[in-house]
């Protein structure tokens, strides 16, 4: 076993010694020692209820045989962080948790870890710790927040955002916005859409890394306490057979999750992470992959905010391995790769039922015959930008206006809350990228009061930042090269026109070469907004977002 390096021979009897401090038993020491990686914390409404998951996780690992040792992470609430300086920590905070669990695995040889997640950028760090430790390991998430219901309408936390807008421009009262306040998010558990939470757990399931049920079995539910409870018993079958995370997260098995990606209609900002865990189990993943998939890929689900179902909703239609079992129809799933339940996907689908197709299409009656996820490219954007296709309306898969440049979130949020903002308007965000916001900041802010208004289907907005997975309409996110590298967003001028393609997949700045050329000449850098501590050397160190915004080594 690996904890044998820390506990076994005469040698190591002093930290035999530590060990019993903690009240462990000679029994208990001489089992398999487990971590159990707990992002529990009581400022993320997804994390919140997290001990009860890892005790059931514990309680697994021990009926199993083994004995469990509990550590813990950071974690940001990329809500509570939103429109303000602290989202600039968001997706940083992905490199730190992933190097911390890494310390702790090395600095403490566990024969195999647990990861308990459930937000955001903490379920993509703990993959890329899998992937970069190798030791056996599985994942279970704390599950998804039911939606919340104002008026009989079921509703998100998306939905309170949007109000923000509707409010601004009159279109209901302080006391409608008050009631979305109340109601949208009525339980613990990852916010209830197909938000950036939510993607990552359906995703980790895709990839093998979870067990069959993570991605949508809600936050309340004593079924997920029950899931927990089978990772404990799994991981134990991991350790047994020594099946580690890189013999599942293969090429083949992030093929699958992209296709399931598409299929679901996940986040943008899965185009950060999977390349970003890819990279950790060194395979490559070309962003632009994605739309060779996307291209054979249908749409099957329309959850919020791309329609009006939720993830409780995808449960209840067999969830995941049912979106899967569509997919498998037309051969787009390789369904002989391994998985953490120690069968392969073609044994999980054996039993799976895609019980309602209102909200899990039938493969051959998609909501269009294309992924839900787009990376376009052009003149802007020479190393790619991402949009969230199917939460775009149709009119605005193709769109030509005039720029109107600003050069942070809160100057841009400013502009719309004050009505500056017409129809036909190509809003560009920049200066928000990895490197010069820095920390590329999530702006459902600005998205959302634009939904709000009323103007998703008349205002495109393009940024070198990124938007949240609750974010709908015409949003172009990860333009690369950024800004701050000198980028061709850069050099964009209030007035000048931008034609958007989506169906093409381009996205081009309507100005002269030998214009830009001049105005190249002419830039010069600016300084990041944060010039010390952490940020400062994660702008040092971060890469593009085309590359998974990872750090260089």
């Amino acid at each position: 076993m690996r904890s044998d390096e820390m506990k076994s021979g005469a040698t190591r009897a002093p930290h035999r010694s530590l060990m019993k401090a903690l009240g462990l038993t000679d029994r208990e020491i001489a089992s398999p020692m487990i971590g159990v990686v707990s992002a529990a914390n009581t400022v993320i409404p997804g994390h919140v209820h997290l001990n009860r998951i890892v005790d059931a996780v514990k309680a697994g690992i021990r009926s199993a045989g083994g004995t469990p040792i509990e550590f813990s992470v950071i974690g940001v609430c990329d809500g509570i962080a939103m429109g303000h300086v602290g989202m600039k920590y968001s997706l940083a905070s992905r490199e730190l948790i992933a190097d911390s669990v890494e310390t702790m695995a090395m600095a403490h040889p566990f024969d195999a870890l647990v990861m308990v997640p459930n937000c955001d950028k903490i379920v993509p760090a703990m993959l890329m710790a899998a992937a970069r430790i190798n030791i056996p390991t599985i994942v279970i998430s704390g599950g998804p927040m039911l939606a919340g219901k104002v008026r009989g309408k079921a509703v998100s936390l998306s939905t309170v955002f949007e109000a923000v807008g509707a409010h601004a421009a009159g279109k209901i009262t302080d006391g409608d916005l008050l009631d979305y306040e109340n109601l949208a998010c009525p339980t613990c558990g990852s916010c209830s859409g197909m938000f950036t939470a939510n993607s990552m757990n359906c995703l980790t399931e895709a990839l093998g890394m979870g067990l069959p049920g993570n991605g949508t079995i809600p936050a309340v539910f004593s079924e997920r306490d029950r899931l927990a409870k089978e990772a404990g018993y799994a991981i134990m079958e991991l350790v047994k057979h020594n099946v580690r995370p890189l013999d599942i997260m293969t090429e083949a098995a992030f093929q699958n999750a992209l296709t399931v990606d598409m299929a679901l209609g996940c986040s943008t900002n899965s185009m950060l992470h999977l390349p970003a865990i890819a990279h950790e189990a060194h395979v490559k993943l070309d962003i632009f992959s994605a739309n060779a998939i996307s291209a054979k890929t249908p749409n099957l689900c329309h959850l919020a905010p791309a329609g009006n179902h939720h993830i409780e909703d995808l449960y209840a239609a067999g969830g995941v391995m049912a979106v899967m079992k569509e997919l498998d129809t037309l051969g787009l799933i390789d369904t002989s790769v391994p998985t953490v339940s120690g069968k392969t996907i073609a044994q999980q689908l054996e039993t799976v039922v895609n019980c309602d197709t209102s909200v899990i299409r039938p493969a051959h009656e998609p909501y269009s015959n294309t992924g839900g996820i787009a990376v376009l490219r052009g003149n802007l954007a020479p190393q790619g930008a991402v949009v969230k296709r199917s939460a775009v309306d149709p009119s605005m898969l193709r769109h030509t206006g005039p720029a109107r440049v600003f050069d942070s979130e809160e100057s841009v949020s400013e502009a719309i809350l004050k009505g500056a903002i017409k129809k036909g308007d190509v809003v560009v965000i920049r200066y928000e990228g990895p490197k010069g916001g820095p920390g590329m900041r999530e702006m459902l802010g600005p998205t959302a009061s634009i939904a709000g208004m009323g103007l998703d289907k008349d205002v495109a907005l393009i940024t070198d930042g990124r938007f949240s997975g609750a974010t709908r309409g015409a949003s172009i996110g990860h333009v690369s090269p950024e800004a701050a590298e000198g980028g061709p967003i850069a050099l964009v001028c209030e007035g000048d026109l931008i034609e958007i393609d989506i169906e093409k997949g381009t996205l081009s700045l309507l100005v002269d070469e030998s214009v830009l050329d001049k105005r190249r000449l002419e830039w010069r850098p600016v300084q990041p907004k944060i010039t010390t501590g952490y940020l400062a050397r994660y702008a040092k160190q971060v890469t593009s977002a085309a590359h998974g915004a990872v750090f260089i080594t």
